[in-house]
């Protein structure tokens, strides 16, 4: 059984990252390698020189949806936040909600576009656990069409206090997103540029590409004991026969499976739970913590978490306790930038 308190650390608020750099591939990469219990310093730019044929890298192309939503009560004018999660169809919309009062099922919401202006209405017609709400938008746009126009880029809190600026639409996506679903973004994906695909490509490095939306739970933290007792969040994700099969021969050809990330390495090894790589669609809810041990993914690149996180365990089953504890505590002492818009490991 494990104790909450082990994945605890301090971080100096000023070393939370309210912005990326200006070049993405500029962002340092720590190197963490577990054979020679070292650490090393180099930049995301470097990772052609870092990896090599036949290795695989493993992105997840998934786009974030401007998810956020701002508006007011019809009946009273209190302001109303909501997280849109879901469409179930059209017309039939899964939303996290928060306003002053209490919204009654029937009640109209008036959302504000960008500017602050009213838009179009949601009705509320369903109150689930959780703070969860059923609504129907008064509009015969799709979800996405109406969400571009109306919804703001769902910042987790630590960023401006969730506040979006113009910037973010571009800088809170990945270069290779594709298909919308995701809440929030896969964070290490952030890192890479158009020409730093293209290098790993001349250098021989394959990429290959799957998908895990990411979900409203990734921020939250654990908060039971021990962390066994945690209920994992479902995401929806696949992972094609065609990729897999790249996944393969380069592990065949002695190449390492590098994840871009902890939703690349969820959708990985759920895909590998029988033993050996498989395609695979629907959603998961794995949670990986110790003593699990990996089938698929060989090298993790990825972000600095925050404490007490189902990421933050994911990160140090894989990379080893006391050596992902020693990098952290090294990243704090050489000011790396944390979380979303911060710097990266590699972990080798």
């Amino acid at each position: 059984m494990s104790e909450l308190s082990r994945y605890d650390y301090e971080l100096p608020r000023d070393l939370v990252s309210q912005r990326p750099m200006h070049e993405r591939v500029d962002a340092r990469l720590m190197v963490v390698d577990r054979r020679r219990q070292a650490l090393s310093h180099r930049y995301v730019r470097d990772l052609p020189q870092l990896l090599a044929p036949p290795d695989c890298l493993v992105i997840n192309e998934t786009r974030v949806v401007p998810a956020r939503l701002v508006g007011r009560r019809a009946e009273t004018g209190g302001r109303w936040e909501g997280l849109f999660l879901a469409a179930e169809t059209p017309k039939r919309w899964r939303l996290l909600a928060k306003s002053r009062g209490k919204p009654a099922i029937g009640e109209r919401i008036i959302l504000a576009d960008i500017e602050g202006r009213d838009d179009i209405a949601l009705v509320l017609v369903e109150h689930l656990p959780g703070g969860v709400w059923i609504a129907e938008p008064e509009s015969g746009e799709t979800p996405l069409d109406l969400l571009d126009r109306v919804g703001r880029v769902p910042l987790p809190h630590y960023i401006r206090g969730g506040e979006m600026m113009e910037e973010d639409r571009k800088s809170y996506q990945t270069v290779y997103a594709r298909q919308p679903g995701s809440v929030a973004a896969p964070t290490a994906g952030l890192h890479f540029s158009e020409d730093l695909l293209a290098r790993l490509a001349q250098a021989g490095i394959r990429v290959c590409r799957l998908v895990l939306h990411v979900g409203l739970d990734t921020f939250r933290p654990i908060t039971v004991e021990p962390i066994e007792r945690h209920a994992m969040h479902s995401e929806r994700g696949e992972i094609d026969a065609p990729t897999v099969e790249t996944i393969l021969a380069a592990r065949r050809a002695g190449g390492r499976t590098v994840a871009v990330g902890t939703t690349t390495v969820r959708v990985l090894e759920t895909a590998a739970q029988s033993g050996e790589l498989q395609p695979w669609s629907g959603s998961t809810s794995l949670f990986i913590r110790p003593p699990y041990q990996f089938r698929a993914v060989d090298c993790l690149m990825t972000n600095f978490h925050l404490p007490r996180t189902t990421l933050l365990v994911l990160v140090r089953t894989f990379g080893g306790d006391e050596l992902v504890m020693r990098a952290y505590e090294e990243a704090i002492r050489e000011r790396y930038r944390f979380y979303s818009y911060g710097d990266a490991m590699l972990i080798v």
